[in-house]
C-alpha cells in the first residue's frame, strides 16, 4: 500500500507535562525535575512527521493556560498540525517519571484527573473537519482509560473515521493505574477493537484488554516467538474486522538491557522481525509509540508487511537511545540500522 505525501494521518489522545527525575535519580533525590512534554498519540504524530509524513494531532487542552500554549508551540515547531486541538475546561495532565537502571525498574506516577481531555465530551471535537484530507486515524487504549467521556470520544472518533473511509489503528496500551472510572479495560477495549483495522500491542496488552492469551512471557522475560502465532491468530479469529495485528516482544533482562523484536499476522502470513539486543537504555518511554508510527509509515510507504514491521522495530530500537518521549530519528537513520549499521561510530 502506498500513499500520496499530502494525505494526512490523524492521532488522538492526551499530551501531558512530563516531569522526570534527572538521570537515574529517585523522585526528588535532588530538588528538581526535567520538564518536557509527552503522550502516546502525540509521540506517534511527531514520529510520523520525522519520517516525512503529514500528521494532525487532535486533543483537548485547557484554555488560557501557558503550559498548554507551550505544548502546542512545541508540537507545531516539530511540524505537527495542531489546528484541530480544542481548548476547554479542565487542567493540564502531568506524569512523573523516575527512570530505572539495572535491576531497579522505572516508575510512572500519573496526575491526570480532571484534565481537559478527561472532561471533554462527544461533540466537542469536529471529527469531519479533523478527517478532511486524511487517510489514517490512530488511537490508543490510554485515552479510554482516562474517563468515561474520554472513552466515548475515542469511540466517536473511530466510528466516524470508519464512516469516512480512513484506516483505523489502535495500540491497546494497557495502563493498570488509569482504569479507575468504573468499567474494566476488557469491558471497553473489546468493543473498541471492533472498530479497528490494525491492532498494535504487546502480550500483556492483549491479555489485559481483550482477555486473550497470558502474561507468562512478559513476567518471565523469556519470549517464544512461535507462541505469538497462536496468540495473533486468536485475536484475528475473534475480530473479523481486523486486517492485521502487530505484537512487540520485549525481553526485560534488566531496566538497562532489553531484547527487542516484533511479530505480525496479516491473515496471509505470520512474520517475525529481526531481534535487537539493546544495552545501556537511555529512555524506553515512547518506544512503543515509535513502533506504531514506524508501522503506519511502513504500511503506507513500503512494499509489504515484512518491510513495514522491520522498519517499525528498527525505529523503536533507536528510540531507546533518545531522552524524552519524542523520537528524533529520520527514515535514513532507520534504514541505516536496517542495513546493519549498529556500531554507533561517530559520523564526521
Amino acid at each position: 500500500m502506498t500513499t500520496t505525501m499530502n494525505k494526512k494521518i490523524v492521532t488522538f489522545g492526551e499530551i501531558m507535562l512530563r516531569l522526570a527525575s534527572p538521570g537515574a535519580e529517585r523522585f526528588l533525590q535532588s530538588p528538581r525535575f526535567e520538564a518536557t512534554f509527552g503522550g502516546g498519540e502525540a509521540n506517534v504524530a511527531i514520529a510520523l512527521v520525522s519520517f516525512g509524513l503529514p500528521a494532525v494531532y487532535v486533543t483537548a487542552l485547557p484554555e488560557k493556560n501557558p503550559i498548554a500554549d507551550a505544548a502546542i508551540a512545541q508540537l507545531r515547531g516539530l511540524g505537527v498540525d495542531t489546528s484541530r486541538i480544542v481548548r476547554g475546561k479542565g487542567r493540564m495532565g502531568i506524569y512523573y517519571l523516575e527512570a530505572g537502571a539495572n535491576q531497579r525498574p522505572s516508575r510512572v506516577v500519573y496526575d491526570r484527573e480532571n484534565s481537559a481531555i478527561a472532561l471533554a465530551r462527544p461533540g466537542d471535537i469536529d471529527w469531519n473537519q479533523a478527517f478532511d484530507g486524511a487517510e489514517w486515524f490512530h488511537v490508543t487504549g490510554i485515552t479510554p482509560a482516562i474517563s468515561a467521556t474520554a472513552a466515548e470520544l475515542a469511540f466517536e472518533g473511530m466510528r466516524l473515521a470508519r464512516e469516512n473511509g480512513l484506516t483505523v489503528s489502535c495500540d491497546l496500551n494497557y495502563r493498570r493505574n488509569l482504569w479507575k472510572w468504573g468499567k474494566s479495560a476488557v469491558g471497553v477495549m473489546t468493543e473498541l477493537a471492533k472498530l479497528a483495522d490494525v491492532i498494535i500491542a504487546n502480550e500483556e496488552d492483549v491479555q489485559m484488554t481483550l482477555g486473550l492469551g497470558s502474561t507468562a512471557g512478559v513476567k518471565s522475560g523469556e519470549l517464544d516467538p512461535m507462541q505469538y502465532e497462536r496468540l495473533s491468530g486468536d485475536v484475528l479469529a475473534a475480530y473479523g474486522n481486523l486486517r492485521a495485528i502487530a505484537i512487540t516482544m520485549r525481553e526485560s533482562r534488566s531496566a538497562s538491557h532489553n531484547g527487542w523484536s516484533a511479530c505480525m499476522n496479516d491473515r496471509k502470513q505470520f512474520m517475525v522481525s529481526r531481534h535487537y539486543e539493546i544495552t545501556n537504555i537511555v529512555d524506553r518511554i515512547g518506544a512503543g509509540d515509535s513502533f506504531a508510527a514506524g508501522l503506519i509509515y511502513g504500511m503506507l510507504q513500503l512494499p509489504g508487511p515484512q518491510e513495514a514491521m522491520e522498519f517499525a522495530v528498527a525505529a523503536s530500537c533507536l528510540k531507546h537511545s533518545i531522552p524524552g518521549d519524542f523520537t528524533r530519528s529520520s527514515v535514513d537513520e532507520v534504514n541505516a540500522l536496517l542495513k546493519g549499521d549498529a556500531s554507533g561510530r561517530v559520523r564526521r
